[in-house]
Formats: C-alpha cells, sequence, structure tokens
C-alpha cells in the first residue's frame, strides 16, 4: 500500500519549486559556490544565443551575482568537476554523475555501429580513425582544424569531419576539453576525464534508481512523465516500473494548481521537510534565462504559475507574438511579465525594446522599483552599465 496523499497548496508548492531551482535566496546573499548551484540544479544547458548573455552564464548569475563566466571555464579544464554532454540538450553536468552516462554513450555507439543515418553523413567509417588519430597525435582540437574540401555530407553545415567529432562526442571516445568563445575544442575522453571516473559504471538498476531519486530531488514533486524528462537518460517505462517498485516509500503528492485545479505527483519522503524549510521567495524581481531550468517545462510552469511562455526563436517574425528572445520577469514567487532586451555593447547599455505585463498585475512604484532593478542586474549579467528604456 502506497503512502497517503499529502496535500500541497499552490502557494507551498511554488515555494518548494523556486527553493529547489536555486530560486528562493536572494543572489546578491548568495555564497560563491558555481560548483554547489551545478550541482543543485543537476546540469545548466548551454546555448550560442548572446542578445544579452549566453544562457549557461545568465543561469548561474541570476543566481549569484558573484558569478563570472570564468568559473565555468575554470571547473571544466583546469579543475575537471563538470563535462559536456547531453540531458534534453547539451549541458554541462557535473564529473559524478559521469559513470552514469555510460549507458548514453553505449547507445550511441549502436547507433553508429547499426544506423545506415550516420553512415551516410560520415560517407565512411573510416574518418572516425583518422579524425581520432590527429587528436591523438595533435592534442585538443577544434572542428575548424579539420578542412573538408569538396564534401557532400553536410549536415546543419557539418563537413564529415565535423560530424564524426560530434559521433566520437556523443558514444564517448572524444570529450569537450574547453571552449573557445563557444566553439567546442574536443580531446579524447582518457585525457579529459580522470581515470577512476572514466572506468567507472553502474549497473543498470542503479542508473535507474540513481536517475529516478535524483530528478525528484530537483524537482520537488513530478509526474513519472516529468521524472523521465528530467535527465532524458532513462526510458520511461523503466521510470515506470520504477515507480511501482517504490510506490510504498514515495509520497503521493495533490499539487494545487494556479489556477485551483489539482495535480497528482510523485515525491521522496523528505518533501514535507523541505516545504517546512523552504524560505519564502525573495522580495525582489529577476529577469530569467528563456533556457533557464525553472521555465524549462512550459506545461509545468503555466500549471504551478498560470504563466504561459513559449520561446519564440523558431517562429516566422511576423507570426511571434512577444520577440524573438524574450525574458520572463519572476516577481518573488510571480511571474508578472516579459522584457524583450538586448545587450548594446558597443552603446556599453541594455536596450530595453519593450515589456509585457501579466493580467492583473499593479504597477505601483514599489513594482517599479523592483522592475528597475530587475533590469539593472539584466544589464549586469550582459556586463552593460547602463539601462535605455523600460521606465
Amino acid at each position: 500500500m502506497s503512502r497517503a496523499a499529502l496535500d500541497l497548496a499552490n502557494a507551498g508548492a511554488r515555494r518548494v519549486f523556486l527553493h529547489v531551482h536555486g530560486l528562493g535566496h536572494d543572489p546578491a546573499a548568495s555564497p560563491h559556490d558555481a560548483m554547489g548551484m551545478i550541482e543543485t540544479l543537476g546540469f545548466v544547458q548551454l546555448d550560442s544565443i548572446q542578445t544579452v548573455a549566453r544562457a549557461h552564464h545568465h543561469i548561474l548569475a541570476s543566481r549569484d551575482h558573484a558569478y563570472r563566466p570564468a568559473d565555468l571555464a575554470r571547473l571544466q579544464h583546469d579543475e575537471r568537476r563538470i563535462f559536456e554532454h547531453w540531458t534534453h540538450d547539451a549541458s554541462v553536468i557535473p564529473m559524478a554523475f559521469y559513470p552514469h552516462w555510460q549507458r548514453r554513450f553505449a547507445a550511441a555507439r549502436k547507433k553508429l555501429r547499426d544506423q545506415s543515418w550516420w553512415a551516410s553523413r560520415l560517407g565512411s567509417k573510416r574518418i572516425l580513425k583518422r579524425v581520432l588519430d590527429r587528436i591523438a597525435a595533435e592534442g585538443p582540437l577544434p572542428a575548424r582544424a579539420f578542412d573538408d574540401p569538396g564534401t557532400t555530407g553536410e549536415m546543419w553545415g557539418w563537413s564529415r569531419s565535423k560530424t564524426a567529432l560530434e559521433a566520437l562526442w556523443h558514444s564517448g571516445a572524444l570529450a569537450i576539453a574547453r571552449r573557445e568563445g563557444f566553439e567546442k575544442v574536443y580531446d579524447l575522453a582518457e585525457r579529459v576525464i580522470p581515470d577512476t571516473t572514466r572506468g567507472a559504471a553502474h549497473p543498470r538498476a542503479e542508473t535507474v534508481d540513481w536517475a529516478c531519486r535524483a530528478a525528484l530531488q530537483r524537482l520537488g514533486f513530478a509526474t513519472p512523465r516529468e521524472i523521465t524528462n528530467f535527465w532524458a537518460l532513462i526510458p520511461h517505462d523503466e521510470v515506470e516500473r520504477w515507480v511501482a517498485r517504490n510506490r510504498r516509500k514515495l509520497l503521493n503528492v495533490r499539487v494545487e494548481n494556479a489556477d485551483g485545479t489539482h495535480t497528482s505527483a510523485l515525491a521522496l519522503p523528505e518533501l514535507e521537510a523541505i516545504r517546512d524549510a523552504a524560505p519564502p521567495p525573495p522580495g525582489l524581481m529577476r529577469a530569467l534565462n528563456p533556457f533557464d531550468p525553472a521555465i524549462r517545462d512550459r506545461k509545468r510552469l503555466k500549471r504551478l504559475f498560470g504563466f504561459d511562455y513559449t520561446i519564440e526563436i523558431f517562429v516566422p517574425e511576423a507570426k511571434r507574438k512577444f520577440g524573438y528572445y524574450v525574458y520572463p520577469l519572476l516577481d518573488g514567487d510571480r511571474f508578472v511579465g516579459r522584457v524583450d532586451a538586448k545587450a548594446d555593447r558597443p552603446a556599453n547599455a541594455l536596450n530595453v525594446r519593450k515589456i509585457w505585463h501579466e493580467p492583473g498585475t499593479r504597477l505601483d512604484p514599489a513594482f517599479r522599483a523592483r522592475r528597475k532593478a530587475a533590469l539593472a542586474d539584466l544589464a549586469r549579467i550582459g556586463h552593460v552599465t547602463s539601462v535605455k528604456g523600460g521606465a
């Protein structure tokens, strides 16, 4: 028999949600610990768009005012405490989790071996050995170091060598040694991943158990599908079997949504303690990155906060409702609007093009002051010193 359901009021659900996503504290008072924040979140998504700042830097800087981009480079290249690979997208991940990624590497090797898709784009699998041999001899190399004149095996602008580099990275033979700007620099995994970590592996059952528990820890409460989607590492049927095996050890949670309806979810037994210990959200506003983990799951975001958000970078300009790269505004524990802004580096300013507010938002002086501070903070994250517009 499973445990009795825990009723979680919407205000408590939002407080837990923000707390486990690292948004339950004042970032100006945060201890400077980029590694600790990555471990708390589980991973940080990488993205090349730099309207204000790249997503990975924005995500961390919005939680820690002392964070600097050099922190991520140090953790990856100097200290080897994080590695790059895929969750739902390319991300930086704590190195301690690397053994669990062995199953992803094995799946990628099988696809590389069995699927004609890779063969058609590589031209010949001999290129895999040529790429590996060159990196082994010369050391870390970016894709631009490989010249493929006259190739026809392009994919998203990739040459055959770039395709080989990505195939070898996905399958674990190569790793990302560092980034130059946003360009990957590839090296042999044995020269990037510490030996004890690279040689470690877990039985399948241990990885399934870890992935499910670690997802629940970082989500606070979740449906089985949300557990699956968190790491994108375990097939959903395995997650469902894990849930069935662990029903007696899990909390059934009845979560109140923003509209007063309820959603059934699961949680680890410590949820009640987390709910009771989670601080009230700080009385400040901040602009979150479109790839922030707190807003990654748009359906969950809408359920809990009543905030309907879509990133429109893939929407044709004429069909956009808001803009290409619009930042949600989180005010305490409410999403109150969104802002279209871009860093103008030659002018050393954040240009605020337009701000939209959610229905019912009270635009009193205190709100305007918090919004002004949020825009100044977004300018800080973008390394510009002034704000133009947004009054």
